[in-house]
């Protein structure tokens, strides 16, 4: 295995553990805090949507315009754009989901040891989990071609990736912890959710590296930038307004795209 192989695989490994970051910055919140709960989650969503659409998704236009040309790269950058969206809304339709809770919960709703206990949260936790893990292995397909390609590029893609997942980790490990108070859980499903990034780049690594080109690429990246986008307006802002106070949740979307803008332009 090269040493280029070897650094695109550090790379995604870096960008996925990223949520264990987060999720041990949940374990320093009170338990009664749902303005941070609602902050967080805004937080998350705004990392998300600025770095797919100011970000990957300039990126899958360059790659596929300079191959396909600018009307059929264009096309397709919006074709592969619009078709993450509907990857993940039918992996959102086809998985049992949970909504979240009709009206904001107390601590002694949340606590374990109340029998009357609401489980809305850890669901929607777990579910989060569930779509972060989704939405990183193709991201961890991203984070491995492009390194590939460009290793200087895929540094600091990474590293956008990797400040990102921090929040991601926080987007499930709040809920999980409010819920639940297991401080255990929380971190294992963080964790996990970030895993499967160095998966993405595994599976790269076995199949698509013989077909590896700027078109998949593009596609990829494409792709990518429209899952990470649904979910945030699916999952990530909802659940963020469900818990907000004084428009916590859009000053938390607002701090998120300022730290991911401020990254690239550090970065970059």
């Amino acid at each position: 295995m090269s040493s280029e192989v070897l650094l695109a695989f550090g790379l995604t490994l870096m960008a996925g553990l990223a949520t264990g970051i987060g999720s041990i910055l949940a374990f320093f919140t009170s338990r009664t805090n749902t303005k941070f709960l609602s902050i967080a989650l805004g937080f998350s969503a705004g990392v998300m949507i600025y770095v797919s659409m100011i970000e990957i998704f300039v990126k899958a236009k360059v790659a596929l315009s300079g191959s396909l040309g600018d009307e059929i790269g264009s096309w397709l950058t919006v074709g592969g754009f619009f078709g993450g969206m509907l990857l993940i809304a039918l992996i959102d339709k086809f998985i049992p989901k949970h909504g979240n809770p009709h009206e904001i919960k107390t601590v002694e709703d949340m606590n374990p040891a109340n029998k009357a206990q609401d489980p809305a949260l850890l669901k929607m936790g777990t579910f989060t989990a569930l779509a972060i893990g989704i939405h990183n292995f193709p991201e961890g397909i991203a984070t491995f071609t492009s390194a590939l390609q460009d290793p200087a590029l895929g540094v600091a893609i990474a590293i956008a990736i990797a400040i990102h997942n921090i929040p991601e980790g926080i987007a499930v490990s709040v809920p999980v912890y409010f819920a639940t108070g297991d401080r255990k859980r929380a971190f294992k499903l963080s964790f996990l959710s970030g895993l499967s990034e160095p998966v993405g780049a595994l599976v790269a690594y076995l199949f698509l590296m013989p077909f590896l080109n700027d078109i998949m690429f593009g596609i990829i990246f494409a792709a990518v930038a429209g899952i990470m986008v649904f979910i945030s307006l699916d999952e990530l802002l909802p659940a963020a307004k469900k818990y907000d106070e004084a428009h916590m949740s859009i000053y938390g979307l607002i701090g998120g795209m300022a730290v991911m803008a401020l990254s690239l332009l550090i970065i970059i």
